[in-house]
């Protein structure tokens, strides 16, 4: 289940702790045990995000999943002042993978959601954050790097879908969006599995 270009690195490996060594390291207090779930994560959800809404780069999305954002930096920031919340990866716009949480964890991402008739996605997903908007195409660094990250967690982990903020949260979230090419990780040969129609691939 491979996507290869130019762009796309080696497979991101897993390691015994449930964290990737060549990604960057922002370790998050959000998040909760996988004891509870008695489980292993078999769910991918992919999310997208910027702060400041519509900007990137910066340092505001790394201090949001480590309770750091400074609510006086942006009009917009005052309401995310008492959000705990993290996933466990965020993919920059240039392809820059950065991990928040173990994989071993339940990284605290998904919020009030369901996925086949169970609650608490948090519970059995990994949570992967795409540096964008609903507005805006993602790059293709950014799909080599998620490429080379979905290999290594189907290898570390019996994930058996692969879906959007958007499908776990119908309704309250829209995340990742219109632009997000679905087509391109079925083609791959991944579980991908949405509540809607799968967007064709463009180009």
């Amino acid at each position: 289940m491979t996507l290869r270009s130019e762009l796309s690195p080696p497979p991101f490996s897993v390691d015994a702790e449930g964290w990737v060594r060549r990604a960057r390291h922002f370790p998050s207090p959000n998040y909760g045990s996988r004891s509870r779930a008695g489980s292993p994560p078999t769910l991918v959800v992919i999310h997208s995000i910027s702060l400041p809404p519509g900007q990137f780069g910066g340092r505001a999305v790394e201090d949001l999943f480590t309770n750091r954002l400074d609510p006086s930096a942006h009009p917009s920031f005052e309401s995310l002042r008492d959000l705990r919340v993290s996933a466990h990866f965020l993919i920059r716009r240039e392809g820059t993978l950065t991990q928040f949480v173990s994989t071993d964890a339940c990284a605290w991402h998904a919020g009030v959601s369901q996925w086949d008739g169970r609650q608490g996605c948090n519970d059995f997903s990994l949570g992967v954050e795409l540096e964008g908007t609903d507005h805006t195409p993602f790059t293709e660094a950014q799909y080599g790097t998620l490429g080379a990250l979905f290999e290594g967690l189907c290898a570390r982990y019996p994930i058996q879908a692969i879906t959007g903020h958007s499908d776990v949260a119908p309704g309250r979230k829209t995340d990742p969006g219109p632009h997000f090419d679905w087509v391109r990780w079925e083609e791959s040969g991944y579980p991908v599995q949405l509540l809607r129609p799968k967007k064709a691939r463009s180009g």
